[in-house]
């Protein structure tokens, strides 16, 4: 070895020592550092966590110029930016050139790039494309262009976005520079398309394993919201003070589960592209300086957080592909220490994700159909989930490498031998000579004459409805197994079209045995189903009724009718949740702190005797109370009755009709809060009129409005009968 060559293989060993502190390259970056060195193209595929921003960050530092860093995400290009000046001794070696700077900002980034401190540039795609930009660009020496999150280039991936197909021609309209792209997430097809399209066909290609053998996969069915929302509660309250990342559908899902863990003592914020950045902002710096636990976000939106120790990942919905679980779960255990991985499966969230895609052109929602049926598919299935991913990213994986991390090696299921089936399978599929859609074939294995196995004439076939005495269910499985022992070829151009493949043809030739665990089939719950679901479902009978027969003695004992002391929901809510200290009790629904107090002592010594003597176990510390997505109206409510406001200047002040706010008004009083509305009642009610009123109440076992218009024979109206039962129960109840 030439002393020249040895000194360029020393010299980043030595940079990344004293710039960046480290003792030693982590699996493939120090060859990758030296395919940039030597100004090559090259194409990085890394786990998350494996380290590829040192891949360009070193020899970034150690060349003459400017890198550019093209990244989606602005939340990530400033905890980038922010990470690399901890190591410099000046903070113009790296900067970002985004929407997010003011006028000041952008002209001092400006300002160090052109006096060449800048030895790093993070730019949005979005921003690269302004002809400002370019011109900017031009005028300084690039050193080499880097391309983060590389899969947003390929239609086929998980995030992909239009504006990221114009990079190359962007660059080449800057200079003709070494070009380097970097992703976590590639499967064959992906990696092709994103090559082809940055004209880099002949880059040094460098993959690493996709294996995060710290994480631990498991799925659990998602039923009704309730019960998961006490499963996340209860998953989050054992990893008390650990960091962790819940992932939902929509920005309303991100609400109500962020307010709903913080109602029980979690510290959690929301994050979604529907807040303002600053607010982003502030919640990301809360994430990384743990002053708040977990995060929940949106699954669409890029969070960008690069946080080593996250040490679980939710998903309450299922993502869009697996591409997309992989990063979103590669958040976890980036410090090496183990991450748990938990996903909420529900059939009906895959039929929502596929409903969204009816607008999207033919060839997009073919794309989007096969990506979310590969999700669904490695949710359902009973094999190791870990051999089940790498598989899909093009790696074979031996199963009892998994080390029981996942919840399929952890517990398995009981086994089968299906030499014979897989047989038998395989040689029915050989007989069609083509390539088809899963849905076909188990049809034609089952023997149903579904419209496409007509149209091709397989129901005239000798093996057609050879498999009739197992279920579609086993079928599917069977299929999906012999896809992971690649008996079977799935072609991804042609939308996931199936055909036997040379190593299924050699298996037919000498069958080895063959066991298979059939796959879950998961229960689908509809949103609906959720909304409407009633706590007697699961409410003890017997504690209810003894409930209801001590709020009667109790009721009796002050004077009032029952209801006016609890009323049935709120009962049903005690038995089931079993409170048994006053505290708790002014966490069920249409108590409150008031109530509580006032009410609650008789019922909670009630409770706690009948847990102790039928030796219950309560669902302790889950609060579980309606998350009130409407919280911010409701204060807003109660403020402006504070200050004497006309209810209908206050509906008028919220966009709300009348009805609306007496729902509004009633739900506050039910929560246990206190209004004070005399001042409108006495508007159009003289005292002795609000009296008389009360006097019905008090006396009346079971209220029902109609009857009350009928006893006062019309003079009173349902609003005003309805505002007075209102105050009557804040003066009575609250």
């Amino acid at each position: 070895m030439s002393q020249q060559v040895a000194e360029r293989v020393y010299e980043p060993r030595k940079v990344l020592k004293e710039f960046f502190g480290f003792d030693g390259f982590k699996g493939n970056q120090e060859d990758v550092v030296n395919s940039v060195l030597r100004g090559e193209d090259c194409f990085v595929i890394m786990p998350t966590g494996a380290g590829k921003s040192m891949c360009y960050q070193l020899p970034a530092v150690m060349m003459e110029g400017t890198a550019i860093v093209i990244s989606p995400l602005i939340a990530l290009m400033k905890n980038q930016v922010d990470n690399i000046r901890g190591f410099a001794n000046r903070s113009s070696l790296a900067h970002f050139l985004n929407s997010s700077l003011n006028k000041g900002e952008l002209n001092q980034v400006t300002q160090d790039i052109l006096s060449g401190d800048t030895k790093l540039l993070y730019v949005a795609p979005e921003t690269l494309k302004k002809d400002e930009t370019i011109d900017l660009l031009k005028r300084i020496k690039i050193s080499f262009v880097a391309v983060d999150e590389a899969h947003c280039i390929s239609e086929w991936g998980h995030d992909f976005r239009p504006e990221y197909r114009r990079i190359k021609q962007m660059v080449k309209a800057i200079d003709d520079v070494p070009l380097m792209a970097l992703t976590a997430t590639a499967t064959p097809k992906v990696q092709q398309d994103v090559q082809k399209n940055l004209g880099m066909l002949d880059a040094c290609v460098y993959k690493s394993s996709f294996n995060r053998s710290n994480l631990f996969y498991q799925v659990r069915p998602k039923g009704r919201k309730d019960i998961v929302h006490k499963e996340i509660i209860s998953f989050i309250k054992n990893r008390s003070n650990k960091s962790g990342i819940v992932y939902c559908l929509s920005r309303k899902k991100v609400e109500e589960i962020s307010e709903m863990l913080t109602m029980n003592g979690i510290k959690a914020l929301a994050y979604h592209a529907g807040l303002d950045s600053k607010v982003r902002g502030q919640h990301q710096d809360a994430f990384l300086m743990e002053d708040c636990h977990v995060i929940v976000a949106t699954i669409a939106f890029g969070m960008g957080i690069d946080k080593p120790d996250v040490r679980f990942v939710i998903h309450y919905d299922v993502p869009k592909s697996l591409e997309g679980f992989y990063q979103e779960t590669g958040r976890a255990g980036r410090d090496g220490m183990q991450g748990d991985c938990l996903l909420f499966y529900n059939p009906s969230d895959i039929e929502k994700l596929e409903k969204f895609m009816k607008d999207k052109p033919v060839a997009e929602q073919e794309i989007g159909s096969l990506l979310i049926a590969e999700t669904a598919a490695f949710a359902e299935s009973s094999h190791c989930r870990r051999k089940l991913l790498l598989h899909y990213f093009g790696e074979t994986f031996a199963e009892q490498d998994c080390n029981q991390m996942c919840d399929n090696c952890a517990s398995p299921k009981p086994k089968q031998d299906v030499t014979r089936e897989m047989a038998g399978a395989l040689r029915a599929i050989q007989a069609l000579k083509g390539e088809f859609p899963l849905t076909h074939l188990v049809n034609y294995i089952i023997g149903k004459r579904s419209d496409s196995v007509k149209d091709y004439g397989h129901d005239l076939l000798p093996a057609f409805g050879f498999g009739k005495d197992k279920d579609k269910l086993f079928w599917k499985s069977l299929m999906r197994l012999a896809i992971v022992h690649s008996f079977l070829n799935k072609n991804i151009e042609k939308y996931g079209l199936i055909s036997l493949s040379e190593t299924g043809e050699s298996y037919l030739l000498e069958p080895l045995p063959m066991e298979m665990a059939v796959d879950v089939e998961f229960e689908s719950v509809n949103d609906e189903d959720f909304e409407n679901f009633k706590a007697e479902s699961i409410c003890d009978d017997v504690l209810f009724n003894h409930l209801k027969d001590l709020r009667r003695r109790v009721a009796k004992e002050k004077g009032l009718p029952p209801y006016v002391i609890f009323q049935d929901p709120s009962l049903e809510d005690m038995a089931t949740k079993y409170p048994i200290t006053v505290d708790e009790l002014s966490n069920i629904n249409g108590v409150g702190k008031n109530k509580a107090v006032k009410f609650g002592e008789p019922f909670v010594e009630y409770i706690a005797t009948y847990v102790m003597e039928n030796d219950i176990e309560r669902p302790q510390d889950i609060v579980l109370k309606g998350t009130a997505e409407k919280s911010a109206k409701r204060v807003s409510i109660i403020l402006n009755i504070d200050k004497k406001v006309d209810l209908p200047d206050i509906a008028k002040q919220l966009g709300i009709g009348f009805e609306e706010l007496m729902t509004e008004l009633e739900q506050i009083v039910n929560g246990g809060s206190r209004l004070n509305l005399r001042y409108f009642l006495d508007q159009f009610l003289e005292d002795d009129l609000q009296e008389e009123i009360v006097d019905y109440f008090r006396n009346t076992e079971v209220l029902d409005f109609d009857q009350a218009v009928d006893h006062f024979s019309g003079e009173f109206s349902h609003e005003e009968l309805r505002l007075m039962h209102l105050q009557f129960l804040g003066d009575l109840g609250n």
